[in-house]
C-alpha cells in the first residue's frame, strides 16, 4: 500500500555519554508522493525555539537510538538499557538518594526509602509464593522459539491511589523481572475480574482501603493471590539496614538477566470500542519514553511536581511521575484532584509579598476538564485570594495540557488568568507521548505540535475527500509491543510499512498537527461533507450559555448522518433558566449566534441541554456511549 504522506523525523543526537540538560537536535523532514522520497536536512530551526543548533547531517530517515545515562560507576550503558525504567534509583551519590522522590499524605519519602520499600515487598511478596522470583534468583530464561525472544514475566496487578506504596510496587515489580498491571480505582468488580483473568494476573498488591473489594474479585479469579501492602516507612528490618550501595549492586545484579525486549507495563484501553485491551510495553520502550519526555520538556532535578491524575494512564503514570522521578525530581501526590487543593498548593509554594518555599511547585499537568474546574474555583474567590492565586500560577516554569482537546476559550481564559499558555501535546495508551508544542518557541492554539526526537509520523489521506488530510501514523522508539494476546488486533493496527495507525484524522500546517478528531467518532458526514466534530465543538464554546459541549453525528436516511449538540449550561445560566421557566438556548437561537462563525452545513440540527456529560478519568466523553445513550432515548 502506498501512501500520499509527509513524514516528519527527529533524531537524538549526542557527542558524549552524558545526559546533557541541553540536547543538540538533528531535525529532517522527508516528503512522499507516489513511492518517490525526496529528503532534505534542516540544520538551523530548533524545535523548542532554545540556543540549540544542530550538527551531523543525515540523508536517510534512520533512528538513532543511542542510550543515555548519567556518569555512574555503577551504571554500564548496557545496564541502562535493561532496566531504564528504574533508573532514579541508580543513583550512588548518597546526597541523591537522600533526596525527596515523593510526597504524599503529609510525608516525604526519599528515594532511599523507596527504593527500600520495593525491596521489602518483593521479599515478601516472593516469600508468599506468589511469583516465580526468576530475576532475583538470576535464573537464566530461554529463548521462545515462536516469538524468538525470552517470556515474559509474572503479571502483578497493583492498586492503590498515589501513593508512596505504589511506586515502591511497581519498582518491586520491575526489579523481580515482572509486569505491573495498574489497575484503575474506578473499575467496578466485573471489570477487576476480565483484567485478573486476561492479563492471567499471578497476584494482586494493594493498600488496605482497598482489601474488601479485592478480596471478592480474587476470590473469583482462580489462581490469583492478594497481598495487601504495608506502609513505606524507615523501619528497621533487614532490607533498611543493609547499605545502599549493596542494594544498588543488586539491582545491577536483577538487571543483568534482562534483555530490554521484556514486558514492563500493561496497561489497559478505556474500552470504548468493546472490552478493554491490554497495551503491552517493554523495558526499553519505557526507557525511551522517559528520555524523551524529560529532554524535550526539559524535567530536571530542581523541578517539583504537583501531581492529581489517574494512575491507570500514560499520562498519570508516565509524563507526570515515572519521566519526573527518572530525573531527580520531587513529586507531591494528591489522592485525588481538588479544585481548592492544587490552588492552595501554588500558594503555599508561592505566597504573594512573601519568599518562595524552599522546594516550591514547578510544573504541572492536566487535562482540559482540570483547567475547567480550576477556572470555576478561581471565579468563585475573592478579589484577594484570586490576587494570590494568579500570582503563584504565574510562578510555575512549566503548565501542561492533554488526553483530549483544550477548548480554544479555556486556553485563552487560563493564559488571561495566569500568564502560561498551555502546553498540548499528544499522545496515546500505545505509545505515550508522540507530538508536541514546544517548551520555547511558538505554542499554536489547538495544534498538538510536531514530533518529539525518534518520532515518525506520516498522513493516509487515501480515503480522504482533501488531500494531506487523514489518518495520523506514527512510529516511535516507545511504540509499544503488542496487545495482549491479540496477535491478529496487533499487526491490523499497524501498515504495512510498520506505521501505527492512530485511528485520529490530522492535518498539518506549517510543520504543526492539528488533531481534527477520532475517525471512527469525531468525523461527521453530513449531507456529503466530512466534518470535524472538534472544530465545531470549538465554536460552540465561544457562546455564553455554553460550559461544555458534546458534537456527534446520529443516523439520518436523508443526510447520512445528522448533527447534535450536547450541551451543559454554566451554572449560573442554569439556575436563571429554571427560575424562569425558560430554555437556556434554543436551536434557533443557537443558530442566529453561530451562523456568522460557521458555514450552514456545519449548524447543528438537534440540540440536547443536560446537566452534565459523562466523562471517563481523564475527563474524556465517550462519544460511542453518548451516541447510544441518543439513540436509545429516541426509541
Amino acid at each position: 500500500m502506498q501512501l500520499s504522506r509527509m513524514r516528519f523525523s527527529y533524531f537524538w543526537y549526542s557527542s558524549s555519554h552524558h545526559l546533557s540538560p541541553l540536547k543538540r537536535w538533528q531535525v529532517s523532514s522527508l516528503l512522499v508522493a507516489c513511492g518517490t522520497s525526496l529528503c532534505s536536512s534542516i540544520s538551523s530551526s530548533p524545535v523548542t525555539g532554545a540556543s540549540r543548533t544542530s550538527q551531523a547531517q543525515f540523508s536517510s530517515l534512520t533512528h538513532i537510538r543511542r542510550i543515555f545515562c548519567r556518569s555512574n560507576s555503577l551504571v554500564s550503558e548496557e545496564f541502562e538499557s535493561k532496566m531504564e525504567v528504574v533508573k532514579a534509583v541508580l543513583r550512588v551519590e548518597s546526597a541523591a538518594l537522600d533526596k525527596v522522590a515523593l510526597t504524599a499524605g503529609g510525608r516525604d519519602y526519599t528515594y532511599a526509602e523507596v527504593l527500600r520499600a520495593a525491596f521489602r515487598i518483593s521479599s515478601l511478596v516472593e516469600k508468599k509464593d506468589a511469583i516465580n522470583g526468576v530475576v532475583a534468583n538470576g535464573e537464566e530464561k530461554q529463548v521462545d522459539a515462536e516469538t524468538g525472544r525470552k517470556p515474559d514475566g509474572p503479571r502483578i496487578g497493583i492498586m492503590a491511589k498515589p501513593c508512596a506504596e505504589f511506586v515502591a510496587s511497581m519498582w518491586a515489580a520491575w526489579l523481580n523481572g515482572a509486569v505491573a498491571v495498574p489497575l484503575a480505582l474506578s473499575y467496578p468488580e466485573v471489570e477487576l475480574i476480565h483484567v485478573l483473568t486476561d492479563a492471567d494476573i499471578s497476584v494482586v498488591v494493594a493498600t488496605e482501603e482497598y482489601k474488601e473489594i479485592l478480596e471478592k474479585v480474587v476470590e473469583k479469579s482462580p489462581g490469583v493471590k492478594l497481598y495487601i501492602l504495608p506502609p513505606v516507612s524507615s523501619e528497621n528490618d533487614s532490607v533498611v539496614t543493609q547499605s545502599l550501595d549493596k542494594l544498588l549492586v543488586e539491582v545491577q545484579s536483577r538487571a543483568s538477566n534482562l534483555s530490554g525486549e521484556e514486558a514492563a507495563l500493561i496497561i489497559y484501553t478505556s474500552g470504548t470500542t468493546g472490552r478493554p485491551k491490554g497495551v503491552v510495553h517493554t523495558q526499553g520502550g519505557l526507557g525511551a519514553q522517559v528520555r524523551m519526555l524529560s529532554e524535550t520538556w526539559e524535567y530536571s532535578a530542581d523541578d517539583r511536581f504537583l501531581h492529581c491524575l489517574p494512575l491507570h494512564h500514560v499520562h498519570g503514570l508516565i509524563n507526570s511521575l515515572l519521566a519526573p522521578l527518572y530525573t531527580g525530581a520531587t513529586v507531591d501526590l494528591l489522592p485525588k484532584f481538588s479544585t481548592s487543593g492544587v490552588w492552595q498548593r501554588w500558594r503555599d509554594s508561592y505566597p504573594l509579598g512573601g519568599e518562595p518555599a524552599d522546594s516550591p511547585i514547578t510544573a504541572f499537568t492536566g487535562v482540559p476538564t482540570v483547567y475547567v474546574r480550576l477556572l470555576q474555583g478561581y471565579e468563585a474567590m475573592d478579589a484577594e485570594t484570586q490576587k494570590a492565586s494568579a500570582y503563584a500560577a504565574k510562578q510555575l516554569r512549566l503548565m501542561m495540557c492533554g488526553s483530549s482537546a483544550l477548548p480554544l476559550p479555556v486556553m485563552e481564559q487560563w493564559e488571561a488568568v495566569t500568564g502560561h499558555r498551555l502546553l498540548e501535546r499528544y499522545g496515546m495508551t500505545e505509545f505515550g507521548m508522540g507530538l508536541t508544542n514546544p517548551v520555547r518557541g511558538e505554542r499554536r492554539p489547538s495544534f498538538v505540535g510536531q514530533p518529539f526526537p525518534g518520532v515518525e509520523i506520516t498522513i493516509d489521506d487515501s480515503d480522504s475527500d482533501v488531500k494531506g488530510v487523514g489518518e495520523l501514523c506514527l512510529k516511535s522508539p516507545s511504540m509499544f509491543r503488542e496487545y495482549w494476546r491479540q496477535p491478529k488486533v496487533t499487526k491490523e493496527s499497524f501498515t504495512e510499512d510498520g506505521f501505527f495507525r492512530t485511528g485520529d484524522t490530522v492535518t498539518i500546517e506549517d510543520g504543526y498537527v492539528k488533531i481534527l478528531g477520532r475517525t471512527s467518532v469525531d468525523i461527521l458526514k453530513v449531507g456529503g461533507f466530512k466534518l470535524s466534530a472538534l472544530e465545531i465543538e470549538a465554536v460552540l464554546l465561544e457562546h455564553p450559555a455554553i460550559a461544555e459541549c458534546a458534537v456527534l453525528g446520529l443516523p439520518d436516511k436523508d443526510y447520512g448522518e445528522l448533527m447534535c449538540a450536547v450541551i451543559v449550561p454554566p451554572e449560573a445560566k442554569a439556575k436563571e433558566a429554571a427560575a424562569t421557566s425558560e430554555p437556556v438556548l434554543t436551536l434557533k437561537e443557537l443558530h442566529q449566534w453561530a451562523k456568522e462563525k460557521l458555514a450552514p452545513y456545519k449548524l447543528p440540527q438537534k440540540l440536547y441541554i443536560w446537566e452534565s456529560i459523562p466523562r471517563n478519568a481523564l475527563g474524556k466523553v465517550n462519544k460511542k456511549e453518548l451516541k447510544k445513550t441518543l439513540l436509545e432515548s429516541a426509541t
